[in-house]
């Protein structure tokens, strides 16, 4: 199982300094991958109709992925970069498309690219896309990226796109990963037939995110594909206890996890050195 990093992009007010340091260190103690969060605008959360439920307001700072993974491509060797999750129909696909070709060359291969469909309504309508189309959206971006990626010119017409005999150049030089994110059965759906793996999040491993774990594997099953080659990647939930996101990693792996990463946000910590400290004790409890 590979174990990684998320970088707690709400926790160190934007320093870029920060990024530099955390990326060193994740490489250096011999993690294998650093996901980072995507929101592109935060929104106020008072008096909305409908309410925003998702955890994040204008007050929480984030970097764009694919701009930080063009920096961290360059001052790190190994560790893979994973968008954990990108925000992806919010986005126009085919710059997505570009911006993930480069990040992936630039690192010497090394891009897997997390997506989902959202939940900040206010974002979407500020990026000028459609918030209630964005689930059958993202399937056809997916469609669209995997064109791109492979072919020199595509003429493609769908609900959502029209490329009129256009490509890219240059193109990836390997097929780039791409893992969905999500909570319905839709999105466990949609990744089963589409993806090549799935990012799973929740706070209990055994109520939620196995069941949901067994739930894609059946779907995956019923697309005609081979689970034993679909990824599962668990964000590990928060704990101050080293000892025990190690044991949640474990349990993880066992049940046929290949991915595990370890979130440092929501334990106090103000400095990046901090976040770095307690990533060292997990990896030292899971060598």
């Amino acid at each position: 199982m590979q174990v990684g990093a998320i970088y707690p992009q709400t926790e160190l007010g934007g320093d870029p300094a920060a990024v530099d340091q955390i990326g060193r260190a994740v490489e250096a103690l011999g993690y294998d991958y650093l996901a980072m969060f995507d929101h592109v605008a935060g929104a106020e959360h008072a008096d909305r109709d409908p309410p925003l439920w998702g955890p994040y307001t204008e007050n929480d700072p984030f970097h764009d992925p694919f701009v930080a993974f063009g920096y961290l491509a360059g001052i790190t060797e190994r560790i893979e970069l994973v968008t954990g999750i990108l925000v992806l129909p919010q986005r126009q696909t085919v710059l997505v498309a570009r911006q993930a070709v480069d990040v992936d060359l630039l690192s010497g291969g090394r891009l897997r690219l997390g997506i989902g469909i959202g939940w900040n309504y206010v974002e979407f309508e500020a990026l000028g896309e459609d918030f209630h189309a964005r689930g059958k959206r993202m399937a056809e971006q997916i469609e669209v990226l995997r064109k791109l990626w492979a072919e020199p010119v595509i003429d493609y017409t769908g609900a959502f796109h029209r490329i009129a005999r256009a490509g890219l150049n240059p193109r990836p030089a390997r097929p780039i990963p791409i893992y969905s994110g999500g909570l319905s059965e839709a999105a466990y759906r949609r990744a089963a037939r589409l993806c090549d793996g799935f990012i799973f999040g929740g706070s209990s491993l055994e109520e939620r995110v196995l069941p949901a774990w067994r739930q894609v594997q059946e779907y995956v099953r019923e697309a005609g594909r081979n689970p034993a080659g679909f990824g599962a990647d668990y964000q590990v939930p928060t704990t101050v206890d080293p000892t025990a996101v190690a044991d949640l990693m474990r349990r993880w792996e066992d049940a046929g996890g290949t991915h595990a990463a370890v979130r440092t946000m929501g334990l106090g910590f103000t400095t990046a050195q901090q976040h770095i400290d307690f990533l060292a004790e997990v990896r030292e409890r899971v060598r």
